[in-house]
């Protein structure tokens, strides 16, 4: 797939608390190619944020996916991904360093802030992570 608009989210329950990341693929169409969520033990937020984001560079690398433009809900993330404000938390460091790591695979990569209500899916997505592992 030469292109991909790719929706992240992530978050905790309790900040810190327990984790969980969403992540929805589509085509350039608007067709959704992969849906994906995980548990992640306990974090915060902007930590479920930035992990989001790595699982979907992993699976975009697996779909030979060669452009990305992303949109998050969290403005701080973005920002930071954008080099746009500086990373003051070393954890968030450590995982901003991961995603830079990655964006050699891939052509052009684009980071945008969305609205909370435009990214149902991806929340969606935490959500399913969340509840299926407090069950």
């Amino acid at each position: 797939m030469e292109k991909a608009i790719i929706f992240t989210d992530g978050g905790a329950r309790g900040n810190p608390g327990p984790a969980g990341i969403g992540v929805v693929i589509k085509d350039e169409s608007g067709k959704i190619v992969g849906e994906y969520n995980d548990h992640i033990g306990e974090g915060t937020n902007n930590q479920a944020e930035y992990k989001a984001v790595i699982l979907a560079l992993e699976k975009a690398r697996d779909l030979n996916i060669k452009d990305i433009d992303f949109f998050l809900d969290s403005k701080l993330v973005v920002e930071q991904l954008n080099q746009n404000y500086k990373i003051k938390e070393p954890q968030l460091g450590k995982l901003f360093v991961q995603i830079w790591n990655q964006l050699p695979n891939f052509g052009k990569v684009t980071f945008a802030h969305i609205p909370r209500e435009k990214n149902t899916a991806a929340d969606a997505q935490v959500n399913i992570a969340l509840d299926n592992h407090t069950q």
